[in-house]
């Protein structure tokens, strides 16, 4: 198979070969009568996704058919690879959590998909702010036994936990972290700078969506948003949709970081891809804007992020001035790399698997429009693409 396109941080139309799995080539197209106006660029990887279209990875209700319904409706917005995020709960929803994505994983295009669970919590600050929507009474302290366990549920995939450093026993809980292979990440923390250059020296590699899960007010200086910034063995993930942080704030951060340093992630809840409207959500109702905010009715306070990925990539590039490729390798290359896969996926080059988007781009507006992705070789045109079905008997809404 032979695709025609500009490949994303290049300049002409290239033609790109695919035999089987892998790419096999890539050169200058040889006739000028190809589309030139096809961007090609690596499928996206989103590191951080709690649910989407109504249904949650953290629920008791969660099923392994929700993981099918999840990762087939983002390969329309391009997104070809998801770590799937299970948020502070219960030990016994956790391990149920980790046990039905681990049954979902064995049909081999879901294990393809989903390289990794992300573990947000319970081991995270217990203060107001910090903790964020994460429930007080579940939050606790790293317990190694404890880990395991969700470890055992989840057969060895659990690939990044998050967990704030100010936790009795967090250091040591980090090094055995790292020890074990696992990306220990920073997040939802109100932990001094001391303790944040404790869990760097200790092995942490990740700022979860840093600028959130924090107080509304620190101290202007020795806080742990500056120390985390200034943190070069820390890359940081961020939710670039406006809401979460204002786009000056994404601006100051990425060029803090740097663009090798940046992953953009969703974020996203079961509301993320639903229609402007109010839900009910434990008890209480959330609420759906226009503009993509979801918040708690009637309240001025987030309910969680409803971006998707292809928006954060086009907003980062309105955002913070940065190219499109630049945009794009923060979604890629960059969470590709944190995860050990960059020898196989997050680029478009001769060796690689052939797991790509192909998109549109309108440059005024900053925004992308897919038409079609490749995923292990296999070509899927969005408009061709049957609509998924959401899992009966597993709604969050």
């Amino acid at each position: 198979m032979k695709l025609y396109g500009t490949v994303v941080g290049t300049t002409g139309v290239s033609e790109v070969t695919i035999e089987g799995e892998q790419i096999v080539s890539l050169c200058p197209a040889s006739s000028a009568s190809v589309p030139s106006n096809l961007v090609i660029a690596p499928g996206f990887i989103d590191i951080q996704i709690n649910g989407y279209g109504g249904l949650s990875f953290g629920t008791p209700e969660v099923t392994p058919e929700a993981l099918d319904y999840v990762v087939r409706a983002q390969r329309r917005i391009g997104v070809l690879f998801i770590c799937p995020t299970v948020c502070t709960t219960s030990h016994e929803n956790t391990i149920h959590a980790l046990r039905m994505l681990s049954e979902a994983r064995r049909d081999p295009e879901l294990a393809h998909a989903v390289p990794c669970y992300h573990l947000e919590g319970p081991y995270i600050g217990k203060e107001d702010g910090p903790r964020g929507a994460h429930p007080l009474p579940h939050v606790r302290p790293p317990d190694w036994d404890e880990f395991r366990r969700f470890q055992d549920a989840a057969e060895g995939k659990i690939g990044i936990i998050t967990l704030g450093p100010e936790q009795p026993g967090a250091i040591p809980f980090i090094e055995r972290l790292v020890e074990s292979g696992v990306i220990a990440a920073i997040g939802h923390t109100g932990a001094t700078p001391e303790q944040i250059r404790d869990a760097v020296a200790a092995g942490a590699r990740l700022s979860t969506h840093l600028g959130n899960g924090s107080h509304a007010r620190i101290d202007r200086h020795p806080n742990y948003i500056w120390e985390q910034l200034a943190a070069d063995e820390l890359c940081a993930s961020i939710i670039a949709d406006g809401h979460h942080l204002p786009p000056s704030v994404v601006k100051c951060m990425v060029r803090a970081k740097g663009v090798d340093r940046t992953i953009l992630v969703s974020d996203a809840v079961a509301a993320a891809g639903l229609p402007p409207g109010v839900y009910p959500s434990e008890g209480k109702e959330i609420e759906v804007l226009p503009n993509g905010r979801v918040q708690m009715k009637g309240t001025p306070y987030l309910a969680g992020s409803g971006l998707i990925l292809s928006e954060g990539v086009g907003n980062t590039v309105r955002f913070a001035g940065v190219s499109l490729a630049e945009a794009v390798q923060m979604a890629t290359r960059n969470p590709a790399s944190l995860l050990g896969l960059g020898e196989t996926i997050g680029t478009v080059a001769p060796g690689r698997e052939a797991n790509l988007v192909l998109f549109r781009w309108n440059e005024q507006e900053c925004s992308l429009d897919v038409e079609s992705v490749v995923v292990r070789g296999r070509l899927i045109r969005v408009d061709e693409m049957e609509d998924a079905t959401r899992p009966a008997g597993h709604q969050a809404f």
